[in-house]
């Protein structure tokens, strides 16, 4: 039996830490929140308080954890996410370059709004 393709990860990510976001798909469609992760191998994010899932945990008394069922944040595929604007506008991220006293600088611009996204 032939075996599966892994499917390959985003050539590039352009969400970052600390970016808020607002779900496209899913059961959290519609909803806003703060990139805690990125994985850039698997092309995923963490978003603070979506898509929660229950663990059973063992207790573990000299680690300080308890046992039982705990909800945590799973991650998300980058493809199912956008970048919000500070207007709360839903774009895409486009790039300025600058070269500005011989230093080239790549700036994060909102494709919507033209808003810069990087906060300097």
């Amino acid at each position: 039996m032939p075996r599966a393709k892994k499917a390959e990860p985003p050539r590039r990510i352009r969400i970052r830490k600390n970016d808020t976001v607002k779900i496209i798909t899913g059961s959290d469609a519609g909803k806003t929140g703060r990139v805690i992760e990125v994985n850039r191998s698997t092309g995923r994010v963490i978003v603070e308080g979506m898509n929660l899932v229950k663990r059973h945990t063992k207790a573990n008394p000299a680690r300080q954890i308890k046992g039982g069922i705990a909800e945590r944040e799973a991650s998300i595929h980058v493809s199912n996410v956008m970048v919000l604007t500070s207007g709360g506008v839903p774009t895409r991220i486009g790039f300025k370059v600058d070269t500005a006293g011989g230093k080239v600088r790549r700036t994060r611009v909102a494709r919507k709004t033209g808003e810069t996204l990087d906060k300097k």
